[in-house]
């Protein structure tokens, strides 16, 4: 290989890379190397705007950083404002000349960015399984941190295994398309900063190998903290999709709710942010899945994830109910699309304060009557409707057993109706979007966003 001279980049960000953010708005770059020529002489570090070789801000520009006389190098630039791409240049400025364009040669770094870093993590549908052509191109300032450990331009699928570094989240399968690059995008354009992804999810990882609590290898966990220390160290927030794996028995889906919040706690801790900020979403469908006792277990698990985003600070969580699949299980690249905008509506209202309506409608309340059970809902910025008026997305139980539900009425307002087929008798529960392949779930219809699927909600 060609022996190297001038000053040469051996420690730092890479290419591609997005720094994390402080509260200030500012990121921290630290870089190192070795300097190599003939003579005494002066390493210097600056940082541009790619697209116009401008020095950043007058205190990014050139300016010395140590050296050692082993001939190696140190330096750190600081107060680097939220925004990019940037380029990272280095000189060695010989002693008794004058600097300028004609310094030994230097080492670069390009499309550097500071912004938010977001963790991918959770199962299939997080690492990308949709399937099919679908337009969702790339974009500068939105970055992936691939299982290569290496960063670069964001793109499908996610998940790709290429040159990984850590087989453990390798797929047995290609992935593809997945809602992460909409998300990032969206995020970009209205944050005005570029937006980082690590990948960590696997597909059909069961929450237990993401939850140190838990008896038995939280070996996913282990890899999503390696991965965050090698991309950086600082992370905005987790985007987690998971939980149909957690279906598959009653103890695993009457516990999730439990064992995700050890989860989450345990992310917090490791990662130094006790209100590290969880995005969320309620399990979708699944078709054709013999099983008598999956319509509960589905439900169950969307309740829990309903729940845990009310009762705990900084965990939203967005319906995916009436997204469209590309297989049995995996939501559709329309569908991910869709999901992505979900995604980034909420990070936009809970995590970045921005004035948008974002919460999907949500069961408060419900109220029987003489043949009938009235739900009330919380926001709702329209009115509750639907698209199918045949269809019965709710289910009712009582003391005798199960209540069927004759008709559903839209008041056009926040509520909806329900009229029974009998009275109900003695202490009474209602589930919405119940089962593994709920019928279709009323909406706030103006923004065409469907209701929370809810399970065992006490009938006042």
């Amino acid at each position: 290989m060609e022996k190297q001279v001038g000053a040469i980049v051996e420690v730092g960000p890479e290419d591609w890379q997005i720094v994390q953010q402080d509260a200030a708005g500012m990121g921290r770059m630290e870089f190192g190397g070795r300097w190599v020529v003939g003579g005494e002489g002066i390493v210097e570090v600056r940082l541009v705007w790619e697209d116009t070789g401008t020095a950043v801000t007058a205190g990014l520009d050139w300016q010395g950083v140590a050296t050692s006389g082993d001939g190696t190098w140190s330096g750190v630039l600081e107060n680097i404002p939220a925004g990019g791409l940037y380029r990272l240049e280095t000189r060695v400025r010989i002693a008794d000349t004058p600097a300028g364009e004609w310094s030994p040669r230097w080492d670069m770094r390009h499309f550097l960015g500071v912004g938010d870093v977001w963790v991918i993590a959770g199962q299939s549908n997080s690492a990308g399984y949709g399937k099919g052509p679908y337009e969702d191109p790339c974009e500068l300032g939105v970055h992936l941190f691939r299982n290569s450990e290496r960063w670069a331009l964001a793109s499908h699928p996610m998940n790709d295994s290429t040159d990984t570094k850590h087989s453990i989240n390798r797929e047995n399968a290609n992935s593809g398309h997945s809602p992460y690059l909409q998300f990032g995008r969206l995020l970009k354009r209205e944050l005005g900063h570029p937006i980082g992804l690590v990948q960590t999810a696997l597909g059909g990882s069961p929450l237990s190998r993401w939850n140190p609590a838990e008896s038995g290898t939280a070996d996913l966990h282990e890899n999503m903290l390696r991965c965050v220390a090698r991309a950086g160290g600082h992370v905005k927030g987790i985007l987690w999709y998971q939980g149909e794996s957690d279906v598959r028995s009653e103890e695993a889906a009457t516990t999730y709710g439990e064992r995700f919040c050890q989860a989450l706690g345990a992310w917090r801790d490791a990662l130094g942010d006790v209100g590290l900020p969880v995005l969320t979403v309620q399990l979708n469908r699944v078709l054709q899945l013999e099983d008598d006792g999956a319509d509960q277990r589905w439900s169950q698990v969307r309740e829990a994830q309903r729940q845990v985003a009310r009762q705990v600070p900084g965990v939203a969580v967005v319906p995916a109910l009436d997204l469209p699949l590309s297989d049995l299980i995996h939501t559709s690249p329309a569908g991910n699309m869709l999901l992505g905008e979900r995604l980034a509506r909420a990070a936009l209202g809970m995590v970045y304060g921005k004035p948008v309506a974002w919460r999907a409608p949500d069961l408060v309340a419900a109220r029987r009557g003489a043949g009938r059970v009235d739900l009330e809902f919380a926001h709702v910025e329209s009115r509750m409707d639907t698209i199918d008026l045949e269809a019965v997305g709710f289910r009712v139980e009582d003391e005798r057993g199960e209540v069927a539900v004759a008709q559903v009425i839209y008041p056009q307002d926040q509520r909806v109706e329900l009229v029974l087929g009998r009275d109900i008798e003695g202490a009474a529960v209602v589930h919405g979007g119940y089962g593994k392949a709920p019928a279709t779930v009323p909406a706030d219809m103006e923004r065409l966003l469907p209701m929370l699927g809810f399970w065992g909600a006490a009938i006042e």
